[in-house]
C-alpha cells in the first residue's frame, strides 16, 4: 500500500520535477502570479496604492494631441432681423417718421415740388444684388402710417436683396416732399442706432462720393437679438423728394471689427443705388 506523503512535503510531480510552491495571496486577496517567460511584468497600480510614476497629462476636449476647442462661432442676425432694424430706422425714433398722408391741414410753410420718386428694381449695383422681396406694401406701410409733419405725401420704397456670397442688402426709403433733407438723413441713422438691441460703435460720418452730387452719411452699429449678433454698417441720404437707408451685411461685415468697416466704399455704393432708383416722376412708368 502506498503511504501518503509526510506533512508539509510538496506533492509528487508526475512529470519528474518538483512542484512549485503555491502562490501567495496579494494584499487584496488576488494571487500574485508570475508573467510568462520573456514578458516583463506590467506595472499596474492597485486600487488605493499610489503609482511609482506621476500621472500623464489629461487630454483636452479635442482629444489627445488636439488643441482644446474655442468658443462657438458668433451667429449673425437673420435677414428678417436686419430688415426690421433698417425699416425701423425710418419709423419715429427721435421725432422722425415718414407717414404724413394725414394731419397736414395745419402745417405751415411751403414744401418743395414733387419731382422725383423711388423704385424698387429687380437688381442693384450692376446685378450684384437680386431682389428677394419688395416690402413696400407690407413693412413699408409702417413708414407711411407714422405721422411726421416735415414730409408730405410720403410713399415707402422697401426691398430686401441678396448677393451671390449670401450677403444681405436692405433698402428702406420713401419719396414725397421733404422740408429738411439734412435733418431727415441724420434722423434715419439715429433711428437705427437707438433701435432695441443696437449700439452705436462708429459715429455718423458724412461723405460726398464724386460724381453723384449728394451727401451720404454712414455709421456702424452692433445689433444683438438673443445669441445672435451682427455688425451693421448703414448709410443714408436725404434730398427734397427722396430719403433712404442702405444696409449691407456680407460674410465679412457681419463679424468684422466695426472700426475696420470701409464706410467710404459703402457711401459710394449708396450713391450708386440712389442714382439707379431715383427717377423723375414724369418717367415713373419707364
Amino acid at each position: 500500500m502506498t503511504m501518503p506523503p509526510p506533512p508539509n512535503q510538496p506533492p509528487h510531480n508526475p512529470y519528474g520535477g518538483p512542484v512549485p510552491p503555491p502562490q501567495q495571496p496579494g494584499p487584496y486577496g488576488a494571487p500574485q502570479g508570475f508573467p510568462p517567460p520573456g514578458h516583463p511584468r506590467q506595472a499596474h497600480a492597485q486600487p488605493g496604492v499610489p503609482s511609482q510614476y506621476p500621472p500623464g497629462p489629461v487630454p483636452g476636449p479635442g482629444g489627445w494631441g488636439q488643441p482644446p476647442m474655442g468658443p462657438p462661432p458668433k451667429k449673425k442676425l437673420s435677414a428678417g432681423a436686419i430688415v426690421a432694424i433698417v425699416v425701423g430706422s425710418l419709423v419715429v425714433v427721435g421725432g422722425i417718421g415718414y407717414g404724413v398722408k394725414a394731419g397736414l391741414d395745419g402745417v405751415t410753410g411751403s414744401f418743395p415740388a414733387a419731382t422725383h420718386r423711388l423704385v424698387v428694381p429687380q437688381t442693384l449695383l450692376d446685378g450684384e444684388f437680386t431682389l428677394v422681396s419688395d416690402l413696400s406694401d407690407t413693412q413699408g406701410k409702417e413708414i407711411e402710417d407714422t405721422p411726421d409733419f416735415t414730409v408730405k405725401d410720403a410713399t415707402a420704397a422697401v426691398g430686401q436683396y441678396s448677393g451671390k456670397d449670401e450677403s444681405v442688402l436692405v433698402l428702406s426709403g420713401l419719396y414725397g416732399q421733404i422740408k429738411s433733407p439734412g435733418s431727415t438723413r441724420s434722423s434715419i441713422l439715429k433711428g437705427a442706432a437707438t433701435d432695441k438691441g443696437s449700439t452705436l460703435v462708429v459715429k455718423p460720418e458724412d461723405f460726398t462720393p464724386a460724381g453723384y452730387g449728394v451727401t451720404v452719411s454712414c455709421q456702424v452699429t452692433t445689433s444683438k437679438d438673443g445669441l445672435s449678433s451682427t455688425t451693421l454698417p448703414m448709410c443714408a441720404w436725404g434730398d427734397e423728394n427722396t430719403a433712404a437707408a442702405v444696409a449691407l451685411v456680407g460674410a465679412g461685415e457681419a463679424t468684422a471689427d466695426p472700426k475696420d468697416i470701409d464706410l467710404a466704399d459703402l457711401a459710394e455704393k449708396t450713391a450708386r443705388i440712389r442714382a439707379q432708383i431715383r427717377k423723375p416722376i414724369a418717367a415713373a412708368g419707364s
